[in-house]
């Protein structure tokens, strides 16, 4: 039987964290676990877009629980401060799903001086779970769920001596890397989950050929050349409406048989219902070395499930 928007389990009580929740893969994904009563942190950079964004599950879903923090992945600054007001509210966190993201945008830098797609995209992503790790290692069952795309087959492993393909800077090659970069984060993050001991698990979801914000967006900064065009009218025509593209995502959080380290995609590859997919990379263990050597030398901050681990009491959840 194809997986559905009806197989979510309950949600009440737990809390979720969402990157990009105001539009695309990650509103649709917020208003599914909003409906099933999860209590929504919606963390996105478009303050207004936000606001619209949560009046709409509110709408879908009354008395839905859900706030808005802002968060700019472009900048360390606005991820520590997000972390922090996200703390402070809720010192337990049940699901991290990291949705946002860029495709193919020309190159340009983020506030710290990273390449924009491997700086939003990975970089970001990995400081937020860097500052939220002490709330996730004390959850009992919690879960990250990264979103990658079909693009991480044709991505490199990190390189530290040229991250940012400085030499030979392309849109797509730079996209392609940091998606892998997500996987490789997930799959390193599962490892270390399980190392310590601990019941968290982290996954990777890919969500096919999707018509979400994303290449409208691509086309609109100048990124990807006839190809973004290209991907803009395929997935208006063929692709697959948020709603059934967030499922793989949705599925990755809460699927209580979902097993850690793997990833979920469309069944046929661009479309299709969510099915468990096959890893097939080779090398994942140096590049997920270099992955995590990587990050820490750019952001300063280290996701040190072990170390944390010994330092946060844990509050086993109802």
């Amino acid at each position: 039987m194809s997986w559905s928007l009806a197989d979510v389990p309950d949600q009440s009580g737990r809390v979720a964290v969402v990157t990009g929740a105001n539009g695309g893969l990650g509103l649709a994904t917020a208003l599914a676990l909003a409906g099933k009563g999860a209590h929504v942190v919606m963390a996105a950079r478009d303050a207004a877009k936000a606001a619209l964004a949560r009046d709409r599950i509110r709408a879908e879903s009354p008395g839905a629980s859900v706030e808005i923090v802002a968060l700019d992945l472009g900048s360390l600054a606005s991820v520590e401060q997000a972390a922090g007001q996200i703390l402070a509210a809720h010192p337990a966190i049940d699901l991290l799903i990291t949705n946002a993201g860029v495709m193919a945008m020309p190159q340009g830098r983020t506030a710290d001086g990273f390449e924009t797609q491997l700086g939003v995209n990975h970089l970001g992503h990995w400081a937020l779970t860097s500052h939220l790790l002490p709330a996730l290692v004390r959850t009992r069952d919690a879960r990250v769920v990264t979103v990658t795309s079909g693009a991480q087959h044709t991505g490199r492993p990190l390189d530290p001596a040229d991250p940012f393909r400085l030499g030979d800077y392309d849109p797509w090659r730079a996209y392609a890397d940091s998606k892998l970069a997500n996987r490789h984060f997930a799959q390193g993050l599962d490892r270390r989950f399980r190392e310590a001991g601990l019941s968290a698990r982290a996954l990777t979801a890919h969500p096919g050929m999707t018509n979400s914000d994303l290449q409208a967006t691509t086309v609109a900064a100048g990124g990807g050349g006839s190809s973004a065009r290209f991907f803009l009218v395929a997935t208006r025509r063929i692709g697959m409406d948020t709603e059934r593209g967030a499922l793989s995502q949705l599925r990755a959080a809460t699927d209580p048989r979902a097993v850690g380290g793997t990833m979920y995609g469309p069944r046929w590859s661009t479309v299709g219902a969510p099915v468990r997919r096959r890893l097939v990379r080779r090398g994942d263990d140096q590049a997920i070395r270099l992955l995590w050597q990587v990050s820490r030398q750019l952001t300063g901050l280290d996701v040190d499930v072990a170390q944390t681990a010994t330092q946060t009491t844990r509050e086993p959840r109802p």
